[in-house]
């Protein structure tokens, strides 16, 4: 799927007039045995994706600013890169617009009434259409109870985190810092990632990839106990691999996950209502395939037979998800 996504980006960055991606390379850092790192390793050979392993002395001489701990190692997907979200939004959101489409910002959705046509009632207004598609992240079991289904989705709240450069510019862009990804590296049980500094000039984006429960109605209620020892174990981190980054974070923000119990997305039709088909529990890591997401949800939403083989995506794979759920 990610094949077909860097095609489409590219094309709407084409039409757009204006870069929402930048290739960077993305670091993966883990144990030399480590069973992911080589499963990566083995699917980018598979693909043809170039790449290098590093030794912990290759990486020093590369990447003078990154420190491995003993027994860790680097393995750099030279495909990897950065999306701009805000500018690759609103160059979709230009395209809806430019052919025909309607973008209804800031309406709440009220009701969704079954059927043909099926209605969507908001705050402002009432919308009839053939099909509907939900795609309503951590609110879409709050759509999904009416119409008589509950998928396993957990929503967390997340810490983004930026830490300040000791020397401006030391892991930027311009400088050919590339994206990191941390492997359960010591201290952390969770992954861990790293931007190079762009966004905010002078600071590094560096994050755990894990959370804890949040309402998203109340996800801006005061950080919890396990928030802050995040952060901490992030602040080890930094300090033990990034040396030349403060070990404390510059800015801290927050966003949200709404994980599926195997971090794969949702993409499938309603049971009952074939012509709702929803799109769910992107758990962190959706957004870079969304072009390719969007094609599929749309290939349901007029009955046409999908382009990729669905079955790792269905709500069926999750056991507790029979009859009496539906």
């Amino acid at each position: 799927m990610m094949e077909e996504c860097y095609q489409i980006w590219a094309q709407l960055e084409h039409e757009a007039g204006t870069q929402l991606h930048r290739q960077t390379g993305l670091l993966l850092l883990g144990m030399k045995e480590n069973p992911e790192l080589k499963t990566i390793q083995a699917t980018l050979s598979r693909q043809a994706v170039e790449h290098q392993c590093l030794s912990a002395e290759e990486l020093k001489q590369r990447f003078p600013n990154v420190r491995l701990a003993r027994g860790e190692v680097g393995l750099l997907d030279e495909s990897g890169g950065v999306l701009y979200a805000d500018k690759a939004l609103r160059a979709l959101q230009d395209a809806i617009r430019h052919l025909g489409g309607l973008v209804c910002d800031g309406e709440k959705v009220m009701e969704i009434k079954p059927g043909l046509p099926v209605m969507v009632k908001t705050t402002s207004r009432s919308h009839q259409a053939k099909s509907l598609i939900i795609t309503a992240g951590p609110w879409t079991n709050q759509l999904l109870r009416p119409l008589g289904i509950e998928l396993p989705l957990q929503t967390l709240r997340i810490n983004v985190c930026y830490w300040r450069e000791k020397v401006p510019g030391s892991y930027s862009v311009s400088q050919a810092f590339p994206c990191f990804l941390g492997l359960d590296l010591s201290p952390a049980p969770h992954h861990i990632y790293g931007l190079p500094s762009g966004e905010y000039p002078g600071l590094m984006k560096v994050c755990y990839h894990h959370g804890n429960n949040v309402d998203p109605e109340e996800r801006d209620c005061p950080e919890a106990f396990s928030d802050i020892q995040d952060v901490q174990i992030l602040g080890r981190f930094v300090r033990d691999h990034l040396p030349d980054l403060e070990p404390k974070p510059a800015v801290l923000e927050h966003c949200l996950y709404t994980n599926t119990p195997d971090e794969h997305f949702i993409l499938d039709r309603h049971p009952k209502y074939d012509n709702i088909v929803i799109g769910a529990g992107f758990s962190g890591h959706g957004f870079k395939l969304s072009p390719v997401v969007g094609k599929i949800l749309y290939e349901l939403s007029m009955k046409l037979k999908p382009s990729y083989d669905l079955t790792p995506f269905r709500m069926s794979r999750f056991s507790g998800l029979g009859k009496a759920h539906l």
